[in-house]
């Protein structure tokens, strides 16, 4: 790869980076910063809808990227991971580092907590060492006002030798004032100089023997103390980027690495092993900041985050933060479930509108009846199935979901529901991941990125797919209702709602059995120990949150929802028209797997519709209703007919329950598949990604169907 990043500019940043710069004359600004300090807010500010969102080269890790014109300059502005430290403890630190040091971004802004100063400070030192072109943003000020915090800007920025700016990025302020600064920074026109940390004499004089030898080679691409502090640290991934960037293998280098063995023998004579070195290290850093936020940071009132804490002792305590979380996402639910029919309604009679136009039209050119067929009654009813029924409740589901975020509330059920995956040998962040698999199970493996171990990434995505999506609900609803709580009288609302709920809590305990099992065999390890920061409370932005929800999240699932539907519906249409004999294939096809469908409490028809719904949970039923009813397109039914036609073909409760058990455990939808195929890279996972839920649906449903069959129940 040689000096080529360095050499060629644009085509380098495009295939190295894949950033997106057009010209020459772009400034490339790189946005960092701790989690919760408001730095996608910051950024969505400073691009607004101009944005641009992929995965770094070779990670699972979000690449997002924004534009904005200021003077008649376009600005490239690459979001990096939120991370707290550079040291590459995971792939976000890995990523956000390697794109400071090689990416040579023209300013890195680092965007600070206003009233969290002294902890985000760590990050913005370790930068400050990599780096000159630097600019502070001392966001949230809004916040530290409420909390009568006054934070001393301009001395802040004679401390830390660089320019700062104060923002309250959700209200637009200070943002100008971040962009004058930007330029300034990139143009020369403001010079920042840096402090650099102070660290003990001990280090001081080990960096000193390292020292030498790398700026001999490194020149002026990189601070050569900061790289001999990492080198001495055995940061092996820092030795890896250089190699791939700068060409530059200094694990090949026998002088340099003699030296630093014996810069650590020396350590070691004087009783520091390389764990004493990093807490040095880390200590100077810390103090540092600190030091200095003590001197810029005045409170007029000590108690200001008291209300959080109160609010803290209940929603996260034993005994009230399990059944308080319960009931926010059931309320989210109902919202969902509720709120969701009538624009479904609307959006069915609305495509059924356009069906008849086409229909029109394609009598009007006087089209063959099979390509009718093929088109519209197979790609086209497919099609507005899936967007009429999954549209609405993900166009609910996910701001609700934001609102809890913007809110500050998920990391409270992360904490909540820590101990639960750490017993089940997996990470206490796949509590938020399982929690978006609620609304799409796509959206819950793409969520699974947070997670920074490998092995606990893949547990979570694997096992993503046990609680039900909004796909999986309606089917969930029907059959709770027509054959459970059906002979419930006035209470029978309140049956099927608690027949849904008791289907999450077995998908919940299920997502903890199944994690337990995997880390003991294909993915054994030990839980990996994380930095869990729970935000202030916030008031949420609720037009913000509307349009980065549906645009980020729901039109994403859904169109690739849409793009694996189409050529299903095709597949579909065909299995219900074709036949061979006397029967169509898909008649074949369910008598084929009839026998064995009967052995878990199906039939083969439910079978079938189950595997021909794959691109979609949504079209289960529309296909079952099609396969008794002997059409050759989907159809939808009243409950009431629903039910008697059900009945008609032999079902039972037995049944229904089996049916859920499987809708509930059973392999993802094409739409997941693809996601886990993109997410881990990998034909093998996506398999087994497959086959886990499968086999764990066809054991249970075993179980209860011969086990009710056994002891007389039906």
């Amino acid at each position: 790869m040689g000096l080529t990043k360095q050499s060629t500019g644009i085509s380098a940043l495009n295939e190295m980076f894949e950033v997106q710069v057009e010209s020459s004359e772009d400034i490339i600004v790189a946005l960092a910063g701790n989690p919760n300090t408001g730095k996608s807010t910051v950024f969505n500010s400073l691009t607004g809808l101009n944005q641009h969102t992929g995965n770094w080269p070779g990670k699972t890790v979000t690449n997002a990227q924004g534009k904005f014109l200021h003077h008649d300059k376009n600005f490239v502005v690459v979001d990096l991971p939120g991370t707290y430290s550079l040291l590459a403890n995971s792939v976000e630190e890995q990523v956000a580092r390697d794109f400071i040091c090689f990416g040579n971004p023209h300013v890195t802004v680092v965007v600070v907590d206003a009233t969290c100063l002294e902890r985000n400070l760590n990050l913005a030192l370790q930068i400050m060492e990599i780096t000159d072109k630097i600019v502070l943003c001392v966001n949230l000020l809004d916040e530290a006002k409420r909390k009568k915090m006054n934070v001393h800007l301009e001395k802040l920025s004679s401390l830390l030798g660089i320019p700062v700016v104060g923002t309250a990025a959700r209200n637009g302020v200070g943002l100008k004032e971040l962009k004058d600064t930007i330029e300034a920074v990139a143009k020369g026109d403001i010079q920042p100089h840096p402090i650099k940390i102070k660290y003990d004499r001990i280090l001081e004089e080990a960096i000193e023997d390292v020292k030498p030898l790398i700026q001999e080679k490194i020149g002026k691409k990189l601070d050569a103390q900061w790289i001999a502090l990492r080198f001495i640290d055995g940061d092996q991934t820092l030795m890896d980027s250089i190699n791939y960037y700068l060409n530059l293998d200094f694990s090949k280098n026998d002088i340099l690495q003699r030296k630093i063995k014996n810069t650590k023998e020396k350590l070691l004579e004087k009783d520091i092993t390389i764990e004493d070195f990093r807490d040095y290290m880390v200590s100077n850093i810390v103090k540092t900041a600190e030091k200095i936020s003590k001197e810029v940071v005045t409170l007029e009132n000590k108690t200001y985050n008291q209300l959080d804490r109160k609010m803290d002792n209940i929603l996260t305590s034993k005994v009230f933060g399990i059944p308080i979380m319960i009931f926010l996402l059931g309320v989210i639910f109902w919202i969902t479930i509720k709120g969701a029919n009538y624009p479904s309604q609307l959006l069915s009679t609305f495509f059924s509108w356009i069906e008849e136009q086409l229909t029109h039209f394609f009598t009007w050119i006087a089209a063959p009846d099979w390509i009718y067929d093929i088109l519209i009654l197979g790609i086209y009813r497919t099609l507005a199935w899936v967007v009429s029924v999954m549209l609405p409740p993900m166009a609910i589901f996910f701001p609700l979901f934001t609102l809890l975020e913007d809110l500050g509330y998920l990391p409270r059920v992360a904490f909540n529901l820590d101990h639960f995956f750490k017993k089940a040998c997996s990470h206490g962040k796949q509590a938020l991941t399982m929690c978006m698999g609620f609304g799409c199970n796509a959206a819950g493996v793409v969520a699974c990125r947070i997670i920074d171990s490998p092995r606990e990434r893949l547990i979570a995505t694997i096992t993503n797919n046990f609680v039900p999506c909004n796909g999986r609900f309606p089917t969930l609803i029907a059959l709770s209702s027509m054959f459970i709580a059906n002979s419930m009288g006035a209470f029978s609302s309140i049956v099927a709602t608690l027949t849904v709920l008791a289907a999450i809590v077995l998908g919940v305990m299920i997502t903890l059995i199944v994690s337990k099992l995997l880390s003991k065999t294909i993915l054994k390890g030990l839980p990996s120990s994380f930095t869990l920061e729970l935000p202030p409370y916030r008031k949420p932005q609720v037009g913000r949150i509307i349009v980065n929800s549906i645009f980020d999240r729901t039109l994403f699932v859904l169109g690739r929802a849409v793009a694996v539907a189409a050529p299903a519906g095709l597949i579909i249409w065909m299995m219900a028209n074709i036949t061979i004999g006397d029967s169509t294939i898909l008649s074949h096809c369910a008598g084929f797997l009839d026998p064995f469908a009967r052995l878990i409490g199906l039939d083969g028809y439910i079978l079938m519709a189950f595997i021909l719904g794959l691109p979609a949970n949504e079209i289960v039923i529309p296909i079952l209703i099609m396969s008794y009813l002997a059409q050759g397109s989907m159809l939808e039914l009243g409950e009431g007919a629903m039910r008697a036609l059900f009945i008609e073909n032999g079902w039972t409760w037995l049944t229904a329950v089996c049916m859920m058990l499987f809708s509930l455990n059973h392999w993802p939808c094409a739409t997941t598949l693809w996601t886990i195929r993109k997410e881990t890279q990998s034909v093998k996972w996506t398999l087994i990604s497959f086959l886990v839920p499968t086999i764990i649906g066809v054991l249970i449903c075993f179980i209860v169907a011969q086990g009710a069959k056994i002891l007389g129940f039906v």
